[in-house]
């Protein structure tokens, strides 16, 4: 008898269509529904509407898969089976998996894709409660649990983390790093389908993008997804980690490995990109820091962030501890890099009207800082990170903005605000030397508006933030400025640009 399994469009790799013994199974129909809801729901990056849908149908023709084009899961669910049973991997987010238990027809198998399985790490948790759960801790009990970068019972190289090492500042002068450009696919037939879509969902049906569209970057098969995988560790994985924290205005690439977004598609196993890193530096082809930088981005953060999603429940999604709840503006939200005078803000806007991406740095420390700063609403943040970023997903982003960029739980996932005055951008960055503001100024008309909010955020949360360890000497710092009517005055004529 044969069955039939739904691939959703972030299960696009061989590990969520392999048997547990790791063969193909027979007598399987594969299906694949392309939901045109999902692009009316919300206002998405149209790089990353392109490149989801490239994803799927590239998927569907390489298994010879059903593929159906309907308004909704539901009616493509329909269309395809009717109410025969139908088997699918645990997905990626609360919503779809609110859908599937609505669906009598429809056995949930467990996730896919991830290196801990959400039992195991309920076993941990419950462990380390009612402490906070740190992620350098669930990080170091994944590395000895899987034997990853370990030497024996220890991490390998006597450190476990080597974060310490990679967090140069650019090279002083450079405009781009020294390394080989990464690795970009070229499009075909299908991708051309998919802008004639999109144009036409455009003109005729109402939806709605943001951004710039074409041509695709980011892998969108499986064949991409290796070749660019091989093409980081050979080219690019030696000088990733110094400068990991690092931004250069014309390099928004540097040594990042650009497979964020094939590893949230499925196409790639967080486990085959761990081994290639650990097995590059047992070679002597990288250095240890940069293997594990590059290791603790996946098996550390990034499956922290999938564990925390479901961990907090569903009430995490409204967290909102700080009270923010200024809207998004119009710039802001249209990816609007010339309506901004700050020359971080305008360059990393622009790289993700661009493109749909750039590296954890500029997201953290200039886009979500600056939201932080002017108190705009967590909520508003997260939906925006999601419909913006091609590697964005309700698990991902969720935990990241809520938790980390905007501290919204209040310390639940980070010990502290990750905000700062300009300094830190002009330490880390080139971005500050042409712009029109100086990032030590606090008043004036040349006050950095990222000095000027830093000042301004510590001052509205000062007894909060003053009660952190973290936090407190800098809250002190207000004490130390004649000038706070001013800075403040000038933080409200930010707010609202």
């Amino acid at each position: 008898m044969t069955a039939t399994h739904w691939l959703f469009g972030d299960q696009l790799g061989p590990h969520f269509t392999a048997t547990a013994a790791g063969g193909t199974p027979r007598d399987t129909d594969w299906l694949i529904i392309e939901a045109r809801s999902v692009f009316r729901r919300r206002r998405f990056h149209r790089a990353k509407a392109h490149l989801l849908l490239s994803a799927m149908r590239h998927r569907a023709a390489e298994l010879g898969a059903r593929y159906v084009r309907a308004d909704t899961y539901r009616a493509g669910l329909a269309e395809a089976v009717g109410d025969a049973p139908v088997s699918v991997h645990h997905p990626t987010s609360r919503a779809a998996l609110r859908l599937l238990d609505a669906l009598p027809q429809v056995t949930v198998h467990p996730a896919r894709g991830f290196l801990v399985d959400r039992r195991e790490f309920a076993r941990w948790a419950a462990d380390h409660a009612p402490r906070r759960l740190r992620q350098e801790d669930f990080y170091r009990w994944v590395r000895a649990d899987r034997r990853i970068l370990m030497d024996g019972p220890d991490p390998a190289g006597g450190r476990w983390n080597h974060d310490h090492d990679n967090r140069q500042p650019p090279p002083r002068g450079a405009r781009r790093l020294d390394v080989k450009p990464p690795y970009r696919p070229r499009e075909d037939a299908i991708d051309e389908e998919v802008r004639a879509d999109l144009d036409r969902w455009e003109r005729e049906d109402g939806i709605s993008f943001v951004g710039r569209d074409g041509p695709r970057t980011f892998p969108a098969t499986r064949r991409e997804a290796l070749t660019a995988l091989d093409h980081f560790v050979r080219d690019r994985l030696a000088s990733f980690g110094a400068h990991e924290d690092a931004v250069l205005a014309e390099d928004p690439v540097m040594s990042h490995s650009l497979l964020s977004s094939s590893l949230n598609l499925g196409l790639l196993s967080p486990r085959e990109c761990v081994a290639r890193a650990e097995q590059a530096w047992r070679d002597g082809e990288v250095p240890l820091n940069s293997a594990e930088g590059f290791i603790r981005q996946i098996c550390g953060w990034r499956e922290y962030v999938w564990q925390l999603y479901w961990h907090f429940g569903e009430d995490y999604r409204h967290a909102n501890a700080l009270g923010h709840t200024e809207p998004l503006p119009r710039w802001f939200l249209e990816l609007d890099a010339d309506a901004v005078e700050a020359r971080c803000l305008s360059t990393v806007l622009a790289q993700v009207r661009d493109t749909g991406w750039t590296h954890h740095i500029p997201r953290l420390m200039v886009l979500g800082s600056h939201a932080l700063q002017y108190g705009w609403d967590p909520a508003a943040v997260t939906d925006w990170f999601h419909r913006s970023f091609v590697d964005g997903y309700d698990w991902v982003m969720l935990p990241n903005v809520v938790g980390m960029s905007q501290y919204a739980d209040g310390g639940r996932m980070t010990t502290k605000p990750y905000t700062t005055g300009g300094a830190y951008l002009n330490r880390m960055s080139d971005l500050c030397g042409p712009c029109r503001y100086r990032p030590t100024a606090r008043t004036g008309d040349d006050a950095c508006p990222f000095t000027v909010g830093y000042w301004s955020f510590l001052h509205r949360h000062r007894e909060r933030l003053a009660a952190n360890a973290r936090t407190a000497q800098a809250v002190r710092g207000l004490g130390r400025l004649d000038d706070l009517p001013e800075v403040l005055r000038l933080a409200a004529e930010h707010r609202t640009p």
